[in-house]
């Protein structure tokens, strides 16, 4: 098991190398140094020595990947790339374009992305698991179709309907809690609410969909068969048998989960104006801060890497018979 978590872990090196990269490189076609410099100074007409400093304030005057006029490693360690993407390894993401710390500035923010991403993740899987099984045993009746019917409606709509539409019906209509703002302690509460709740209701016709279509694949296999022939109730059945059997895929998308919960949601958090990680890249992206999209690109990358090891061992604790070499 420690062997397998090393050698995870040492395959996730160039893993990262290649999404900090890439992401160097998605960032640099739009926008170049001396435009990111025009931005940031704020000035319509900027003169070529105040972008000059700015980018040598920065570490932005250097090469971008390859320093033709150093010698030696210098030719790609005395580059823009190497200079702020190194030191990311090791979490020590920097600061902004604007001089803020980021590493603080995610320390602080991430409570807020949690304190949504937490119960919408517990909350949402319970609710899928629960109407999924209820489809599961009644298969093949006019619950389970009209069932599947809303699921698909409820996946048709957009996001933006959901959160625009509670919005307005809950905070203008009927003035039940804010439509946005948020407070730290049992304030929050009033702030979370509202977008919990969207949060639940957006998932559910995906999750639950996908979850009946692992549970009716469990069913129809032989040990179901053999555990109906030795007289078990259905609901029984369920519930120890398919539902336990079913976890191998369930975590396998749960995985897919683990790094919103710390990176927080790009629209719920904008619309809902909750300083959370989600609406920290937004910003980072609109204002071209390219220090704070490399490092939520990079802390996105670890978690999923993080979430993959952790399904792996998971799977051993639900079903024996796989094991890690």
């Amino acid at each position: 098991m420690f062997a397998y978590i090393i050698r995870r872990t040492l395959y996730a090196i160039p893993i990262l190398i290649g999404v900090n990269l890439l992401t160097f490189s998605l960032f640099f076609v739009v926008n170049s140094p001396d435009d990111m410099a025009r931005m940031h100074l704020g000035m319509k007409r900027v003169t070529p020595e105040s972008i000059d400093k700015w980018k040598q304030e920065r570490g932005y005057d250097k090469p971008l990947l390859y320093n033709a006029s150093a010698e030696g490693i210098e030719k790609v360690s005395d580059t823009i790339f190497f200079d702020k993407s190194l030191r990311l390894f090791v979490f020590d993401f920097g600061s902004a374009d604007d001089g803020r710390d980021i590493g603080f500035d995610i320390s602080q923010r991430m409570w807020a992305s949690l304190a949504i991403a937490l119960p919408v993740f517990i909350v949402g899987i319970l609710v899928n698991i629960t109407f999924a099984m209820l489809l599961a045993f009644f298969r093949a009746t006019y619950i389970d179709i009209w069932g599947v019917v809303l699921c698909v409606i409820l996946m048709s709509i957009s996001s933006l309907f959901y959160i625009i539409g509670g919005q307005f019906l809950v905070g203008k209509l009927l003035h039940l809690v804010p439509i946005s703002g948020y407070d730290t302690g049992v304030s929050a509460i009033k702030f979370l609410v509202l977008p919990v709740i969207i949060g639940v209701i957006g998932g559910i016709g995906a999750g639950s969909r996908w979850y009946r279509t692992i549970f009716l694949e469990e069913i129809n296999k032989d040990y179901v068969r053999t555990a109906r022939a030795k007289g078990l109730s259905e609901i029984r059945v369920l519930f120890k048998h398919v539902l336990k059997n079913a976890m191998i895929p369930i975590l396998t998308g749960v995985v897919v989960v683990i790094p919103l919960l710390f990176m927080g949601s790009l629209i719920t958090e904008s619309f809902f104006g909750i300083p959370g990680l989600g609406s920290y890249t937004i910003d980072a992206i609109q204002n071209q801060d390219f220090a704070i999209v490399r490092a939520m690109v990079f802390l996105g990358s670890v978690l999923y890497i993080i979430g993959l090891i952790l399904t792996d061992i998971s799977y051993t604790m639900v079903d024996p018979r796989v094991r890690l070499e």
